[in-house]
Order: structure tokens, then sequence, then C-alpha cells
């Protein structure tokens, strides 16, 4: 089966282009990768005999799209962001434990830094999940906000990786953790010291030691507070005792904040993953803003293009507000994990409807608090259950594949967690979720990492990636390709949603999404079943189907679309992208 021609898709619509399109209904009988013979109502969509096949020997066809067009990439704050635990990606030296080196030298497997390739995944954006100096793997337990963890490397090699990553065109944001210290940071260590000093019954004074009032502390037990061992104080730890919360409205902390946030941006960074910002001031939606608002005013003082991303686990309607900040994107929960509108719709439990009409109207719901906002998609992170895990049976491949494609094709900066591109395994406990990139199923391959210590045992659900590489149907390449379409228009990133109500239905939506004069039908198909779509008058931003032209087509299995009439057929679990010339 050869590629479309982008110049056909106009040529087969060109037939009865006057009345309206229909909400899209499930089709008949068996969806053929080939014509009918002597039929001239039904005619198969891929027909460009000019194109080479991209079937395999078994006749399996994967996503296709028109490698050979240009990407189009805006050197702006729109990016796809590759979430990369250090510590599990790749280990340069051996002892088991990823590294910045080995960042580096896998670095062109993310983005080669040649745009005429498809060789890289694509991605043009890093999330470092915590690099700083720590006690645990994770390292979300900050010692030292001015360095980089040991067993990562040195601040050499980081600036080395950032170098690199900026000549790829690659843009790096650093997790800072902000809410809370390692108890083992000297601010703490000084303050727990001073306290344990103090005469029974006497009060601290923070002129004798300024790091008392750099956290809480209280004589009186509360919720999310942990005792200070010798002593009858206690401290707020939201999360654990060796993570006390620091107290972000004392003007010392937040000048200690504005001298880390210069040194990583005076090294060139470029931005920050903002963690845990519900609980800056927990139980105050009003006081979390306040202090992202003096951070965001003096980030962004530095450089407006400096760029600021939150994470607030908590409800849509909620998230929506720290917008007010002038933060520049909150994760978007709402789409995310295995309860997330996605998966809720790549499993059956939701229509497909919902996936666009809340793209749509989840604009106004962010724009009325931030009108520059730019929303930050993601489908999981190191905190959820992988997304191969949330399906099941004899379609779970194709679902995992089309579920990553509705995160990556959503407006704004999307997230992919690394791993998610080989559709990787992991549940249950938080080290399960940060297994090793799994690069080749020897786990004692060079470069493979060992992974963290509390780890259960498991087997990976798919192949490693040195197969999946040699497999033109695999999930890899199948969201290599989702992100080279999103490379190449710019408009699916940076474009405004508007949801097709009247041409969606239960297994199957229809969306166009505008930016500055450029306009494209989305159209999906996301159930197991071919659905079929009237595109009969269609117009799109004032252009009409006649002239509309196929920008991608994305399949997770042998079947291609097909029309007969004005009657689009979509394969089971597919996508098509049309737009302008």
């Amino acid at each position: 089966m050869s590629k479309w021609n982008r110049k056909i898709w106009a040529a087969i619509l060109a037939v009865g282009m006057t009345a309206s399109l229909t909400a899209c209904g499930g089709s008949k009988g068996e969806n053929s990768n080939a014509s009918a013979a002597g039929t001239q109502n039904e005619t198969a969509i891929v027909q460009d005999e000019s194109t080479d096949s991209n079937t395999d020997s078994t006749g399996s066809t994967t996503s296709l799209v028109q490698d050979n067009r240009v990407l189009q990439i805006p050197d702006d704050n729109y990016r796809t962001y590759y979430e990369l635990f250090v510590y599990s990606f790749y280990d340069s030296d051996g002892d088991g434990i990823g590294d910045l080196q080995g960042v580096l030298e896998k670095l062109d497997y993310l983005n080669d830094g040649d745009d005429t390739t498809d060789m890289d995944l694509g991605i043009n954006g890093i999330w470092l999940m915590p690099v700083m100096p720590s006690v645990t793997y994770h390292k979300y337990d900050t010692t030292d906000y001015e360095n980089i963890d040991p067993q990562y490397g040195t601040l050499e090699t980081f600036q080395e990786l950032l170098t690199a990553c900026h000549d790829r065109g690659i843009r790096v944001i650093l997790d800072l953790a902000m809410n809370h210290s390692s108890s083992s940071h000297p601010w703490f260590q000084q303050a727990a010291e001073y306290l344990k000093s103090l005469p029974e019954g006497a009060e601290p004074d923070s002129s004798e030691c300024p790091y008392v009032d750099y956290y809480h502390f209280s004589r009186e037990y509360q919720g999310g507070y942990a005792q200070l061992d010798g002593t009858a104080w206690y401290y707020e730890a939201r999360f654990w005792d060796g993570m006390p919360d620091l107290n972000l409205e004392n003007e010392a902390v937040r000048r200690e904040f504005e001298q880390i946030a210069d040194f990583w941006l005076d090294m060139g960074v470029d931005g920050f993953r903002l963690d845990a910002v519900k609980e800056y001031v927990t139980g105050s939606t009003e006081g979390n803003v306040e202090i992202l608002s003096w951070f965001a005013d003096y980030v962004h003082g530095k450089d407006p293009e400096n760029y600021l991303v939150c994470e607030c686990w908590t409800d849509q309607n909620t998230y929506a507000k720290y917008y007010e900040s002038g933060v520049d994107s909150m994760f978007d929960f709402a789409f995310a994990d295995k309860s997330g509108i996605i998966a809720n719709v790549m499993n059956g439990k939701a229509s497909a409807t919902s996936y666009a009409k809340n793209l749509e109207t989840e604009q106004g719901m962010y724009a009325q608090y931030n009108p520059d906002y730019i929303n930050a998609p993601f489908y999981t992170n190191h905190d959820m259950g992988r997304s191969a895990g949330y399906y099941a049976g004899e379609n779970s491949e194709a679902q995992t594949k089309m579920g990553n494609a509705l995160n990556l094709l959503m407006n704004g900066n999307v997230f992919l967690y690394y791993g998610e591109e080989l559709g990787m395994k992991g549940s249950g406990k938080d080290e399960n979720k940060r297994a090793p990139m799994y690069w080749n199923k020897d786990g004692n391959a060079e470069g493979m990492c060992k992974g963290p210590a509390d780890m259960d045992d498991f087997r990976m659900k798919f192949d490693s990636l040195e197969e999946q590489q040699e497999d033109p149907d695999s999930i890899y390449n199948y969201v290599k390709q989702v992100i080279r379409v999103r490379n190449q228009n710019p408009v699916i990133a940076r474009g405004t949603t508007a949801y097709l109500e009247q041409y969606s239905g239960e297994q199957c939506f229809a969306l166009t999404r505008s930016y500055e004069g450029s306009n494209l039908l989305l159209l999906g198909n996301t159930s197991a079943e071919a659905v079929s779509v009237d595109l009969t008058g269609l117009t799109v931003g004032g252009t009409t189907a006649e002239e509309l032209v196929l920008l991608g087509e994305l399949y997770t299995g042998e079947e291609t679309a097909e029309r007969a009439g004005t009657v689009v057929t979509l394969p089971a679990y597919s996508i098509l992208i049309l737009g302008e010339e």
C-alpha cells in the first residue's frame, strides 16, 4: 500500500461537495485495504503510484505521513518535551546508574540536529527530573540547589550537555523542588541544631538563627508535620519527614531561590518545572498563586522566554486558577493517567467526542486567567502507571499507540515520559514507574541501568528499542511518526481547537485547529471497528474540502482509509490530519 500523495486528497474529494458533514458512524463489513474492482464510487484513498510502498512483507501498514515534507519548528516556547529520569536512562560508566554523560551519548536518539532525516525521535525539549545533589535515588530532596549530584556527573558535564542540546535546537528545563528541601540540607540542619540548643521553654529568635524561619516549626503536632528528633518540636513535611517544607512566604527564602534561579538561568537553562506547587501553602490556592506570581515575575523579568511549567495534581477547575500567577504552563492532569480523558476514550469508557470537546472547552477555562497561557498536556509521568498497562486484550497495542497520538496531537507543549515511545511497563510502587530505559532486552548490555533498588522484577510487555527500531509497525515507529507530523505542522501545537460536534460520534471525533490564518482538520476513530464520515460540503477556515490536502495519516494496523462517494471510512484506531496547501 503506497503513501498518499498530498494532492490526491483534493482529487478524490472533488465529487459532490455541496452538502453538510455528517456525524461519523460505524461502517458495515470489513474495511478492505483495496478498492472494489470496477466500482467507481469505492476508491481506496491511497493511490499514488509515484511513491514507494511502506508495507512490509507481511502486508502490515504502520502510520504513514509525508516524510518528505520539511519540518517547521519555530524558535518559540512551543515544544515537544521529553521527561527524562537520568538515573534510569543510560549508564556511561558501568556503575548501573544513569548519568549526564549517558544522556549526552544518547542525545542523537532524541534529536540528531538534522531536520532532513527521520532517524531520531524528533523531540525539541527536555525536562530533566532532579539532577541536584540528594540522598535518595529520585533526588526530589535537594541538599544543594547549585550543583549536580555526583552520581550524575559534574557541572562541567552538565554544561556540555546543555550546549549540545542547544546546538540541536533542544531547550532544557530543570526540575526545581521549591516546596521542600532535604532534611540533610544545611538550612534545615542549622535550624534543627539551633532548636535543639534552646533552653526548655525558650522561643526561637531568627536573629540568632535565620534558618529557623526557612521552615514551618511548631510546638504543637499538626497533620502533615513530623517530630524533630530529640526535641518537642514539629516541622511541616507534607510528603516525607526527609523533605521538610520550606516557608516560601519568607522573603529570605525567596532571595535564596532568586539566586538559585540566577545560577541555572545564567548557565543557559531554559526554565524550570516547578514541583508540588499545590503544597507551597497547603490548602490555599490564593497563597500558592501569590508565591508563583513572585517567582514568575522574577524569572520572566530576566528573560520573557524563560519557561515555567507547574505540577498541580488536582482537579482541572482548580489548577486553571494557577494561570493567574503568570506562569507559562500548568500540567493538564485532566487528560492524563489511567482514569484521564485519553485512557477513558481509548478504553471505551468515554465517547470520542469527550476528547475533542474538552480540548475546546478548556481553552476558555485557562485563558480567563492568562490569555497567554501555553497548555502542557501529558499522558503519563514518573508518579503514574505507564500507559501500556492501561489496556488489555488483542487491541492493547493499537490502543497504546493511539493513546500516545491523542496526547502528542494536543495543542501546547506536549510532554512524553521516557520509554512511553516503547510501550514500557511499570505500575504500583514509584520505583516500578521509573524502570530502566529499555534499550536492549539484555539487562546487562552496555549502557543499561539497574534501576531503583526497590523496583520489582517484571517483564516488559513490548519489545526493546533495539527490536522496535527494526519493526516498521512498532510503537516506537508510530510515536516517532506522530512527533514528525507535529513538527511538520506548527498549527498543531500553536493553534486554537474547535470541536465539530455535529460531525463527531461515540467512536470518532472531528476538530479543527487554527493558527495565524492556517487551519487543519483532525479526524479520529478511537474504536476497534471502522467508522465512516461524510465530508460533503466540508469547509475548514474558509477552505473547501476540494482544496484540502493530506498532511498526515496515522494507522495502527493493516487497514487504511477509504472513500465511497463522499464518505471517508476510517479504520480502527486511526487518525487523519487534513489542511491547506
